[in-house]
């Protein structure tokens, strides 16, 4: 990895001494990237974001971040002809910047997330045949730096796009098994397609799909297996090898072996686009609908000796389906602008009913973003979020430091599979601050400089990240503080380049 992004390092200090402009014919190298650096004091023992993650807004719950995207036309597109052309892709990107977060920098924070080549008009017309890397996404919903309908992420392989006027087409097959697995790797065959289509300006409409396989594989480790034999409340306990030596002692050398199976997922997108209309700039819809992939296997340590559960049934039963849109108003020209976003999702997991987690949970959020041109480049931009969020399965938050003793169901149960005395948890965050955009107007110009003032309110207690001792314990010399308003000032830019 070190000797891959050293070669790319190379690559972009000798395509800087190209001139980086926009991709035209003539350019043969081409270079673009996107970066976020910001200074947070956080005088509230915080991590220097004011909530948990972007169902509040990305705004001040986004860390710092850095991508770097080049291209190489190896044979030049030539729009106007059917002639063949090529080129590759690289993007390096990651979520650390020296002093401003505890990976200070470094490399191993970064990786290459994207590195494909491309060709066009090669055995078929208006057909771009990819190589590689094949993530695919209808779009975003910018406030929330979240991109609901995308296929192929993580999967490595070989897709086709037809392009025909208004219709596109998209077919894909490859493997995501590094991408699911790791060091721990297995083969899991997926495949996919999309179809977009757009009715002149105003409308565009999307739909597609993608299918996983993992076969099965007797002798490898790696591979989806099964323990028989084992109880769903012992596995999230971790307490399998615990309870079947009380029923069979002295057996540890015949625990259960485990039974080869295969695995299958899959997911299903939609998209609808709309805009053009009086002050609707544009608006888009999305949906996605997941059957997550089975996890493989645990481990546990009982009287000094390690063993491994292998849980594919446990976890094939993991949904999510998750709806977004994002409104763009131009409500006075030259004045305000505002957009206004909502995010519902529904997660659950049919082979869990006891267990408060967040694979069984209901969340929705709206966020409403407003930006007054005091001049072409200085703005004065004011957000608003306020979501919801529902565990299925009894309290999974605390509203304050001793709810501990009252996690299951008002009671203190320290066997208990819940967590706290809250079911749900109820944020609501507001920022306000001063913006200079060098560009221009727009909600989403950049490079954008930032003063911003955030602020926090949640029933849950300590709803940020944090390094406070939750022990109750009466030697713990960092005694627990109860904090349900959090507030940040923050000093940021961000660009694309």
């Amino acid at each position: 990895m070190r000797t891959l992004i050293a070669a790319l390092g190379a690559l972009v200090i000798l395509l800087s001494s190209a001139p980086l402009r926009a991709d035209t014919a003539e350019d043969r190298f081409a270079a673009a990237g996107y970066f976020r650096v910001m200074a947070r004091p956080d005088l509230q023992g915080g991590d220097s974001k004011l909530g948990f993650w972007n169902l509040y807004g990305r705004l001040l719950n986004e860390g710092p971040y850095g991508m770097l995207e080049l291209r190489l036309a190896l044979l030049k597109e030539d729009p106007t002809t059917n002639d063949a052309w090529t080129r590759v892709h690289a993007r390096v990107e990651g979520g650390s910047v020296s002093n401003m977060d505890p990976g200070r920098g470094s490399l191993e924070n970064f990786r290459v997330t994207q590195l494909y080549a491309q060709a066009g008009n090669i055995l078929l017309e208006n057909v771009t045949w990819q190589l590689g890397t094949l993530q695919y996404f209808f779009g975003d919903l910018g406030l929330y730096d979240f991109r609901p309908a995308t296929v192929f992420f993580g999967t490595v392989g070989l897709s086709a796009k037809y392009r025909e006027g208004p219709l596109e087409v998209l077919v894909g097959v490859g493997d995501a098994g590094f991408s699911l697995r790791g060091e721990e790797y297995s083969t899991i065959l997926t495949g996919g397609a999309t179809a977009r289509m757009r009715f002149g300006n105003h409308f565009e409409l999307g739909a597609g799909g993608q299918f996983y396989f993992e076969p099965e594989v007797e002798g490898n480790r790696f591979a989806p297996y099964n323990t028989p034999g084992i109880d769903y409340e012992d596995f999230v306990r971790g307490e399998v090898a615990e309870s079947f030596l009380q029923e069979n002692p002295g057996m540890e050398d015949f625990f259960p072996r485990p039974v080869a199976t295969s695995s299958k997922s899959h997911k299903a997108i939609g998209y609808l686009g709309f805009g053009g209309f009086g002050p609707l700039i544009w608006n888009n819809i999305f949906v996605n609908f997941t059957k997550a992939h089975p996890e493989n296997f645990t481990t546990e340590q009982y009287m000094g000796r390690e063993y491994t559960i292998y849980i594919n049934d446990f976890t094939d039963e993991r949904y999510r389906l998750d709806i977004g849109t994002e409104m763009q108003l131009r409500l006075v020209p030259g004045l305000l602008d505002l957009n206004v976003a909502a995010w519902w999702g529904h997660h659950f997991d049919k082979d869990n009913n006891i267990v408060a987690n967040d694979n069984d949970r209901t969340f929705m959020s709206t966020v409403a973003r407003a930006q007054l041109y005091m001049t072409r480049t200085t703005h004065i931009l004011a957000e608003t979020s306020l979501a919801r969020e529902t565990s299925n399965n009894g309290n999974l938050y605390r509203a304050h430091y001793d709810s501990v003793f009252e996690s299951t169901n008002g009671t203190g149960d320290p066997r208990g599979l819940q967590f706290g005395d809250l079911k749900t948890r109820k944020t609501w965050q507001g920022k306000i601050g001063w913006v200079l955009n060098p560009m221009g107007m727009g909600i989403y110009s950049r490079p954008s400089l930032r003063l911003l003032y955030g602020v926090q309110y949640s029933n849950q207690n300590n709803a940020f990240g944090n390094n406070f001792i939750d022990s109750l314990d009466d030697f713990n010399v960092f005694p627990n503080q109860e904090e349900h308003w959090h507030h940040l000032l923050a000093l940021e830019a961000e660009a694309w380049f």
